[in-house]
């Protein structure tokens, strides 16, 4: 069995190493601008969707706040950058820490909460953020901020003729989070991750330490998702509260992972490689015309998915476990 589970490890690195570098010469095929839009979305997305999948999905402590740490790490890095000029990617690591140190900090009262009262917690506070800045005068409040355009410079991260360097950053931070993730999932605090999930008290009363391995779980999921917001931040050079901590961003940040399969390596990925291209081109079909249809596609989608494979898209290829009689 470890050597079924070390070959099948040494697989997914081979097929994410293969997916990453056909993903890289993607753009010398694609030119419209459009398409390239939809390709930087869908590598983000899938960046934190994998990222939620670690807290939510491996650990089991299902968030649907996430989209403070993402407005954290937006916000965090253009005030740096705006009001004291400090270079975007200190910035992101900032946000990251921030985000981090933030994510512990709410943890230490809700992780003793459990089921949808731990859910709820996480919609509370992501709210609560929100409002906040919808009313901090410092952070542009309710009007946002505008970035400051000093022409395309990898220094400053902004490019204004070409979107290839955000294509290539998101498709760095996807594979970043899908490696940790990876890396993760063979450690102690994987164990423990899965043992928390399945059972709090039975891993409890075998040694694991639950409360800190949430914490854990915590600080490295809203670190990477943070990162992300920092990314967001710069490819469309301004933000406001709505457009960086709305509760979109959290629900896009878990339908991925549920449409795909939720607790595994690469459900996050085949989520969003689906459902992100289908929400970007309902949006463009559609437009204004339309809106929230996207909503009603991929709900309808879903709802779909969790009636006829409760565990994902990914369930279609796993190979059914032989058991030596039947249930």
């Amino acid at each position: 069995m470890d050597k079924e589970f070390a070959a099948r490890r040494r697989r997914d690195l081979i097929i994410a190493a293969v997916l990453a570098g056909i993903a890289a010469l993607t753009p010398l095929f694609v030119k419209d601008v459009v398409v390239q839009n939809i390709l930087i979305l869908t590598l983000m997305y899938a960046g934190l969707s994998q990222s939620w999948n670690i807290l939510s999905g491996y650990c089991g402590q299902i968030s649907l706040g996430h989209a403070l740490y993402f407005g954290l790490g937006a916000y965090t890095t253009e005030l740096l950058f705006t009001k004291f000029g400090v270079l975007p990617w200190f910035g992101m690591l900032a946000g990251g820490v921030v985000s981090a140190l933030i994510a512990m900090g709410l943890g230490y009262p809700f992780f003793r909460l459990r089921g949808h009262y731990f859910v709820i917690a996480t919609i509370v506070i992501a709210e609560i953020g929100l409002l906040l800045f919808h009313n901090w005068d410092w952070a542009g409040a309710a009007m946002g901020i505008t970035i400051p355009i000093r022409g395309d410079s990898w220094l400053k991260f902004q490019f204004l003729r070409t979107k290839l360097p955000y294509f290539y950053f998101a498709l760095a931070l996807c594979c970043l989070a899908w490696f940790v993730t990876w890396w993760l999932e063979d450690s102690k605090w994987g164990f423990w991750w899965r043992a928390v999930k399945d059972n709090p008290d039975a891993a409890e009363s075998l040694g694991v330490d639950v409360f800190n391995s949430k914490m854990g779980a915590a600080a490295v999921s809203a670190f990477l998702v943070a990162v992300g917001g920092s990314f967001y931040a710069q490819f469309v050079s301004y933000i406001d509260p709505e457009s960086v901590m709305g509760f979109q961003f959290s629900l896009l940040m878990a339908l991925p992972a549920v449409l795909g399969g939720i607790g595994t390596l690469w459900g996050p990925v085949l989520g969003a490689a689906i459902l992100i291209p289908l929400t970007e081109l309902t949006r463009f079909k559609f437009g204004g015309s339309g809106r929230g249809v996207d909503l009603i596609v991929y709900g309808t989608l879903i709802v779909l998915i969790s009636l006829a494979l409760p565990r994902g898209l990914l369930s279609l290829f796993s190979r059914p476990k032989k058991t030596g009689a039947a249930r």
